[in-house]
């Protein structure tokens, strides 16, 4: 089955990069999004260190099952962070649970996070530099 946009043009440096990474983040796709992030007040956010997201997981009991090599579930963090945390979650145990949920979703798709990150750029007609991703 191919998927729905199997057939779009895609943007100068795209394919190079989906042939690289696929539908999931590289270090400076994740760094690049995390750097237009704002808290619910308006802050910047700073990226936290994968090794401090595994921290977490570890303190709360958490294990990703959908997640090896991957920076998915790190924007999937920062995101929660930035649009959830403090509103409809409370603190950064029930964060943990809420990137379990997204990332090991049964009927998700693996390229969850990284699929709805590019929609949201073509939404905000915010054009991705592909090429300084790789």
């Amino acid at each position: 089955m191919n998927r729905l946009d199997y057939y779009d043009i895609t943007p100068k440096g795209m394919d190079a990069y989906m042939a690289s990474h696929g539908r999931h983040f590289s270090k400076p796709m994740l760094e690049w999004a995390v750097s237009m992030m704002r808290d619910r007040n308006g802050n910047k956010l700073k990226l936290v260190e994968k090794k401090q997201l595994d921290e977490m997981l570890k303190a709360y009991g958490v294990e990703l099952k959908r997640s090896e090599g991957y920076y998915d579930p790190l924007y999937v963090w920062m995101m929660g962070r930035a649009d959830y945390l403090g509103s409809s979650i409370a603190d950064e145990g029930h964060l943990v649970k809420f990137l379990k949920d997204y990332i090991d979703d049964p009927d998700g798709s693996e390229t969850r996070a990284f699929d709805e990150f590019y929609v949201k750029t073509i939404a905000l007609g915010i054009d991705i530099p592909w090429e300084d991703m790789i």
